[in-house]
């Protein structure tokens, strides 16, 4: 099999596009081709039969958004024929990370093509310092759970207020903020590799949403065409006709952009796990460990139980009693991260009913979609990987089918099979 042939067979198509999709690199992919299954090709061949397979499932996903979006509001708001609503829909967004190669950058060289996992393309959004950019995600996932009579656990759980776990996760989180601003587009990543927070101590819980499926989304275009590409996504689910109906997000205003424009009649939740980081910023700030523990104990006790008014109220008068930051403040000064925190409880504090969220069995956390931003990552981002923009865009595609649930790429390759041959198959024979 050493001809370089465009095309093959789909069955061994497919096994071509999985190893050069689900591997670290193309590279890695020749090897497992060649060690596993007995095929002989380069990784420029795997590269070029994913761009072509990735290329056709984009297409396909944008005719698909451009159909859902000319139908009318009333029928996009409702389910679909043959389509049976979940009991409760949670729709979760986050930014991954990629690296973006932008051809003609002053002083800068064309790397060898070898050595990088895509072709080389001009990025649309040049920044003058980094190839970091962001590509989006979604998670849509229908979950299981009972609603209660009354709060199922109106006591913080010990590891929230445990003193060798929450300072840690707190730095790891403003490690992630402080990596790129949530107002621009895209955000760059000067510490691409930086940790994700670290797992909590396991609690016992039973009152948690259990997931039942997963279906994800994910894309290097901007957040305007993003949030249509989530809507027609849960439409084709029925989440619109769930009776719960959930977007989670963290404090990213174009989460909240997205939810305004696209998922209204969801119920909103910030992420609980990045008010903890702010909380915990705003009570240390200007004192002393031991004394800032305690107004963090407090204070985030009062979040856990919904009573954001009382922390509003706190955290307006610890910065009276710092003073308004002033330009001459750095971001880390004491009056800096209380203001941040503020503006962060008085902009989400409608975000943030906690204790009503976990009586209607509701999720609080994000780590759904964050943990799906790090199986993206390990395909696509790393300080030696460069796209270009569309074979980011196309690999993200072929990321995103192979880790939903419904395996779409079952369906595509039939339905691929059935186009070439004119017979319908229901599986692909090697």
């Amino acid at each position: 099999m050493g001809v370089d042939r465009t095309r093959y067979r789909p069955a061994l198509q497919a096994k071509i596009v999985f190893a050069g999709a689900n591997n670290t690199s193309y590279a890695q992919a020749e090897r497992d081709l060649r060690a596993l299954a007995d095929i002989d090709l380069s990784d420029k061949q795997v590269r070029r039969t994913c761009k072509a397979i990735g290329h056709e499932r984009v297409a396909e996903r944008d005719a698909a958004v451009a159909h859902d979006l000319q139908q009318p509001l009333t029928d996009r708001k409702s389910v679909p024929e043959g389509v049976t609503a979940p009991s409760l829909g949670v729709v979760g967004v986050d930014g991954g990370r990629l690296q973006i190669f932008e051809r003609g950058r002053t002083g800068e060289a064309e790397p060898p093509e070898d050595i990088h996992d895509d072709t080389l393309f001009p990025d649309p959004d040049p920044s003058p310092t980094t190839h970091w950019c962001e590509d989006k995600i979604g998670a849509l996932l229908t979950m299981t759970s009972e609603e209660k009579g009354r709060d199922p656990c109106p006591e913080i759980p010990a590891h929230f207020v445990d003193r060798s776990w929450i300072p840690q996760l707190a730095k790891e989180l403003k490690a992630r903020r402080s990596a790129g601003s949530t107002a621009t587009e895209p955000r760059p990543d000067p510490t691409p590799d930086a940790p994700a927070p670290s797992a909590a101590p396991a609690p016992t819980v039973t009152w948690v949403p259990e997931v039942v499926t997963r279906t994800l989304v994910a894309t290097r275009q901007r957040w305007a065409a993003f949030g249509p590409m989530m809507a027609a996504a849960a439409w084709r689910a029925g989440f619109f006709g769930a009776p719960r109906r959930v977007f989670l997000g963290d404090g990213a205003e174009t989460n909240w952009t997205v939810w305004r424009n696209d998922f209204s009649s969801f119920t909103p939740v910030l992420d609980f796990i990045h008010v903890v980081s702010y909380v915990f910023a705003a009570a240390m700030a200007g004192r002393a460990s031991g004394d800032g523990w305690v107004i963090y104990e407090r204070w985030i006790r009062w979040v856990w139980a919904g009573d954001v008014a009382q922390v509003i109220t706190a955290l307006t008068a610890r910065q009276a009693e710092l003073g308004v930051p002033g330009a001459e403040d750095a971001a880390t000064s004491p009056r800096k991260v209380v203001a941040a925190a503020l503006g962060s409880f008085r902009n989400n504090k409608d975000r943030m009913r906690y204790a009503d969220y976990r009586r209607l069995g509701l999720p609080i956390v994000s780590s759904y979609v964050e943990s799906a931003v790090k199986q993206f990552n390990y395909r696509v981002k790393g300080t030696e990987k460069f796209w270009r923009e569309v074979g980011a865009e196309e690999m993200l595609q072929l990321r995103a089918d192979y880790l939903s649930d419904d395996e779409p790429m079952e369906e595509f390759w039939v339905r691929r099979q059935a186009s070439e041959s004119g017979q319908a198959r229901h599986a692909l024979a090697v």
